[in-house]
């Protein structure tokens, strides 16, 4: 299985590198190169280890090998085993916050506030959590029986589904690689990491931490790019969880289909914000611009990712959201250290694109300033766009904000809903309950927010994932949990009350009295033995 190249998306980078494997993690080797001086046989000895060190299909056959080895020593069930890979993880993230946020600031130039909450505070609170409900999660579930069955006792046992493998994006590279982990460890799994490599750093410094604190028999990173990644799909897993983008899903949900693996898809999708003229629209501006230019610059998931209205407000909004941008990332956004700068130079061209476009080049009311050296582009604001344009049609996963102008809020269900795709989240801001009502009623997205937008994805009670083009299957908190357990079925009998009327030869009061049973009817059983009697 081959992973295309050609979309700026893309989870690999445009040029493959090949692997190393020091400290039993897997990470990116540049290309031996000798000098002229060296003789022939120095040039053959690092030909061949350079082949040694490289990860393809075979290396991630001994990878899962090792992994499934050590899951069938059933070294991952226990309770002691998953508290003390879970306590890890916590001790590692309190002990190398500093290092994280360093890594996620060469990556992304992400501000240290963003990266200390929304991806240090959130792991290790996904960590506690588990920690918390872990024993809980692990009971048997009890299950009611029916007279079918009578006498007996039922129960839902959570299994660990074996060796998972867990693919993550550069946006969020620490919170988006670790919290489905979590979910993985406290269900009993082993592991496979692959963090993204667009995010090198933080690549780097996950397969490090996760080496030095983590147990290396069951949990493993793997490093690289596209070769590194299709290797590690030829393999046959017990579940993928894939974040990213859909075009690169269907490559992952094909390799998958192979080996009758199942998967979790979390992509993305044009996030709708729905926004009333009866609300703080100073508070509500603000919450806009926390999801959107607060997220990493627009570069998450679950940013907002155009704003519908009235035109009778559209101009009272984009005044709104000039004061506080001002506000919060001053007259010269390139100066604030509070935004994110953009990824690499395909997402820059790509963002451009957007707004180089004919039918929207003229619609910028609010920023547009580009810095293609430094990879910025100021938060822009985009009024009355066409909505066959480029950035109404594809994600656009930046710090651009298109709104498009309705005669009546009630008239934005249907320009969501005509799009044909589901978003991953969906905001509304508005104190009308009936609105309220309906926005729930019809809107189908991955989550729904009511006055406020991207805090659903801080609870750990609520499941977070898409549906439709947006993804399948959902994890956070217990949901992480039951993403990589099985749910198996027992039953307990014993060998008293044994049911003649199952067993032959059938006749029609043994029927009757079968149907009275399924039916469940204690009336209908009564009538069933009676008439067996009276026969």
């Amino acid at each position: 299985m081959i992973l295309s190249q050609k979309h700026p998306d893309s989870h690999a980078l445009n040029t493959p590198q090949k692997l190393t494997l020091p400290h039993r993690h897997y990470r990116r080797r540049r290309s031996y190169r000798p000098k002229k001086s060296q003789n022939n046989v120095n040039h053959v000895m690092a030909s061949e280890e350079e082949k040694k060190s490289v990860f393809d299909v075979e290396s991630a056959k001994e990878v899962v090998k090792e992994l499934r080895a050590s899951f069938a020593a059933g070294k991952t069930k226990s309770y002691e085993w998953r508290s003390t890979q879970l306590n890890a993880m916590l001790k590692m993230m309190e002990e190398n916050e500093p290092q994280i946020v360093a890594a996620l600031r060469d990556d992304l130039s992400k501000p240290e506030l963003e990266s200390s909450i929304y991806e240090v505070a959130m792991v290790k609170s996904s960590c506690r959590v588990a920690l918390k409900k872990l024993k809980h999660w692990i009971m048997p579930e009890k299950a009611k029986t029916s007279l079918i069955t009578f006498p007996s006792s039922a129960e839902i046992v959570s299994e660990p589904l074996g060796v998972v493998l867990v693919i993550s994006a550069w946006n969020y590279p620490f919170l988006l690689s670790l919290d489905p982990v979590i979910g993985a460890i406290a269900a009993g799994n082993a592991v496979v990491l692959k963090p993204s490599e667009i995010a090198p750093a933080t690549s780097l410094l996950l397969a490090r931490l996760a080496a030095d604190y983590l147990d290396r028999s069951c949990i493993k990173v793997v490093e690289g790019a596209v070769p590194e990644t299709s290797a590690l799909l030829e393999q046959k897993w017990d579940k993928i969880l894939y974040t990213g983008n859909g075009r690169v899903a269907r490559i992952v949900m094909a390799a998958a289909a192979k080996h009758l693996t199942p998967v979790v898809l979390e992509l993305g999708g044009k996030c709708p914000v729905i926004v009333d003229s009866d609300i703080n629209l100073q508070v509500a501006t603000r919450r806009i611009i926390a999801g959107k230019w607060g997220c990493n610059n627009g570069q998450a998931c679950i940013s907002p990712d155009y704003i519908i209205t009235t035109k009778s407000y559209a101009q009272k909004l984009v005044d709104s959201f000039k004061c506080e941008l001002e506000r919060f990332y001053g007259k010269n956004p390139f100066e604030s250290k509070d935004l994110s700068r953009i990824v690499n130079s395909n997402h820059f061209a790509r963002l451009s694109k957007l707004l180089d476009e004919d039918k929207v080049s003229g619609k910028i009311v609010h920023g547009g300033e580009r810095d293609e050296a430094n990879l910025r582009i100021a938060p822009t604001i985009l009024l009355d766009v066409p909505q066959d344009s480029l950035i109404m049609t594809e994600e656009i996963f930046g710090p651009l904000l298109p709104i498009i102008q309705v005669d009546k809020l009630e008239d934005s269900f249907d320009v969501i809903n005509s799009s044909g795709t589901k978003p991953l989240a969906a905001y509304l801001f508005t104190n009308n309950k009936k609105l309220k009502e309906k926005f729930v009623a019809t809107v189908s997205a991955g989550g729904l927010v009511v006055n406020d937008t991207t805090v659903h994805l801080a609870e750990h009670t609520l499941p977070f994932g898409g549906v439709g083009d947006s993804g399948m299957g959902a994890y956070h908190g217990k949901f992480s949990f039951d993403t990589f357990s099985h749910k198996k079925a027992v039953l307990y009998r014993g060998f008293a009350c044994d049911a003649f009327v199952r067993y032959p030869p059938y006749s029609r009061g043994k029927l009757r009295l079968l149907e009275a049973l399924f039916n469940g009817s204690f009336f209908s059983i009564i009538r069933a033995l009676l008439g067996w009697f009276k026969s």
